[in-house]
């Protein structure tokens, strides 16, 4: 889920002090209101000392651009794993921690559509209406113009639920009596439905626009097509045949398996609220847990052809420009958008795939080089905090090219 809302709102602060270790780490925290970085190894991997060198500054950037936030981020090299974190005090984030990878989950949603496309059991070019008849109709909404590839790579012009009012509203008026919300995907695509399109989807020239919505129908596709509920798909089809022992698909249960840090936010009456445990995002758009650990491998077993045939990767990877909406261009100026994955390019020459994830106090970001060599992946937690995702972003790619471009500081 990508949350769009007030809560997301960059201006509000965090007036919370940052907890640290230490005497020295106590003065830099004071001086700076940060905490340093501090890589897992007491050496670098050989050869890597460089490398360890501009992760510890880029994460330490990051946390600058993102304010009152942690960061964990984690780097495969090809020759070894770098790994770096800021924030927290005296409790940071755990290395292994597990975090709602909020919108990183349509990646695994496109992968599991794209594996029923390659058994034959559905087509992209099927409309919505053949699979989900008298689902998409109304307020000029029509299933049958709208195809299972406008779904994935974002071009169907349908409403994005989450920008609802009364679901803003809900969520303005108190996260705690919402947070064990369990809205099935069908209801929300209803609250969609209430709306007019942004554009009827043009195959010649298709127009771009993200919703969240379209991930909630591909989804309920997938169970229609699949026979087995898009939670179950997504383990059968990613999780179990790559080993993610650390990433799941919770569902309804609220609560986060396994270690992780607990994500706060500022309320709009200035008080400081958990948002740590909640089952909101459970559905296609938004429903996986992970670690940065688990993102780098699956990534990495993406761009390598171990989830998806040459020819259904070639889908994945054939790209729209991103037109019209201005706040996903602030946030990510450069690139397109393929089925689930984004392209941006590298300063290095080339580019990296990738899909970001936005949702209440957990942000994600990855990537991978498309022969899978090198990957990168990153995990901000508000800590009383409310990013600016355009400082945020540009700070998560400057992490991210060097990290994909091996780029080392002397």
């Amino acid at each position: 889920m990508r949350v769009r809302g007030r809560d997301r709102r960059p201006n509000r602060r965090s007036g919370g002090a940052v907890l640290a270790g230490g005497a020295v780490a106590a003065v830099v925290a004071l001086l700076t209101g940060l905490t340093p970085a501090t890589p897992s190894q007491a050496a670098a991997p050989n050869g890597l000392e460089g490398q360890t060198r501009t992760l510890d500054k880029d994460v330490r950037a990051l946390r600058s651009a993102g304010g009152d936030v942690r960061v964990l981020a984690e780097v495969d090299t090809g020759r070894g794993v770098l790994r770096s974190r800021a924030g927290g005090g005296s409790a940071p984030t755990p290395w292994d921690a597990r975090f709602r990878i909020a919108s990183t989950t349509k990646t695994f949603t496109s992968v599991v559509v794209l594996q029923l496309a390659a058994e034959g059991k559905l087509s992209l070019d099927d409309t919505v209406e053949k699979w989900l008849p008298g689902v998409v109709k109304g307020q000029g909404n029509d299933g049958s113009r709208i195809t299972v590839r406008d779904l994935l790579r974002q071009t169907s012009g349908l409403f994005d639920y989450v920008r609802d009012p009364e679901l803003g509203r809900a969520l303005a008026e108190g996260f705690d009596k919402v947070r064990h919300d369990t809205t099935p995907a069908a209801q929300w695509v209803a609250v969609a439905m209430r709306h007019r399109p942004l554009f009827t989807p043009d195959h010649a020239h298709p127009r771009w626009a993200y919703s969240n919505t379209n991930y909630l129908l591909a989804g309920m596709i997938a169970e229609k097509a699949g026979g087995l509920g898009w939670r179950e798909q997504v383990e059968h089809r990613v999780i179990a045949p790559l080993g993610l022992r650390d990433t799941s698909v919770p569902g309804a249960n609220p609560y986060l398996p396994g270690p992780h840090a607990r994500v706060t936010l500022r309320t709009p009456d200035g008080k400081v609220t958990d948002v740590t445990d909640h089952s909101i995002q459970h559905t296609a758009d938004s429903g996986v847990v992970s670690t940065t650990a688990d993102l780098r491998t699956f990534f990495r077993a993406l761009a390598g052809g171990k989830l998806l045939p040459p020819a259904q990767l070639r889908e994945m990877r054939r790209t729209v420009a991103r037109t019209g909406d201005t706040d996903d261009l602030a946030q990510w100026p450069d690139g397109g958008y393929g089925l689930g994955v984004r392209w941006t390019p590298l300063s290095c020459g080339g580019g990296y795939w990738h899909h970001e994830g936005d949702g209440f106090g957990s942000y994600t970001r990855t990537g991978v080089t498309p022969d899978g060599r090198r990957s990168v992946a990153v995990s901000i937690t508000s800590d009383g905090g409310t990013p600016d995702l355009v400082r945020l972003n540009k700070a998560a790619r400057k992490l991210a090219d060097d990290a994909l471009c091996g780029r080392a500081e002397r």
